[in-house]
């Protein structure tokens, strides 16, 4: 069985969401990013490292009492991919790493293990396992770290690991439901989810 970890990206200003830090939005009673930590720790597939930049210290504080590790990262403003890396960067053992938005707070343990277990099947070991809901792609990913290793550590700008996914052929799909759609970026996706 392969080792996992887990990375949350929790670094982003989330500006379309207004003043407030948008991860600190509440459902449910609970922060958004919380609800993320807490799927990527009941999945109990691995250490979660989160990473933190805008809003670090009040995104820390939302997740008091939870087993995670917390990487800071000072160029958050250029971008998701320095998050990315960051993140890959305070996990370097395992063979694959499950990425989670902050941002998509139905995400559950399933969501998860469901990937997981999609990577762990018999065959050549994919490049990723992507979660797929009405033909459309979503998040959370699984990357696979042995073949993407180069490709991952060339990352820039705004964007994760989609654009060099959206080039490969080796990519296992898995159907699940429209939570791995679901994110929020305003106070009305937020408020749709309630």
């Amino acid at each position: 069985m392969p080792d996992f970890g887990l990375v949350l990206l929790a670094a982003g200003r989330g500006t379309r969401f207004g003043p407030a830090p948008k991860l600190l939005g509440l459902l449910d009673g609970e922060p958004l990013v919380r609800h993320a930590a807490r799927a990527a720790l009941d999945a109990r597939l691995g250490p979660v490292v989160v990473v933190l930049g805008a809003h670090g210290p009040a995104v820390r504080a939302a997740l008091d009492g939870l087993s995670v590790t917390f990487i800071e990262n000072p160029a958050h403003a250029e971008g998701l991919s320095t998050s990315l890396r960051a993140g890959l960067a305070a996990l370097p053992q395992p063979e694959a790493v499950l990425v989670l938005l902050a941002d998509m707070p139905r995400i559950g343990p399933h969501h998860l293990q469901a990937l997981v277990q999609a990577f762990s099947e018999p065959g050549p070991a994919p490049a990723a396992v992507v979660p797929v809901h009405a033909g459309q792609r979503g998040n959370p990913v699984l990357l696979n770290r042995r073949l993407l290793a180069a490709e991952l550590a060339a990352l820039t700008g705004d964007r994760g690991a989609g654009r060099l996914l959206a080039r490969r052929t080796d990519i296992r799909e898995v159907a699940l439901d429209p939570a791995v759609l679901q994110d929020v970026d305003t106070p009305a996706a937020l408020a749709d989810l309630a």
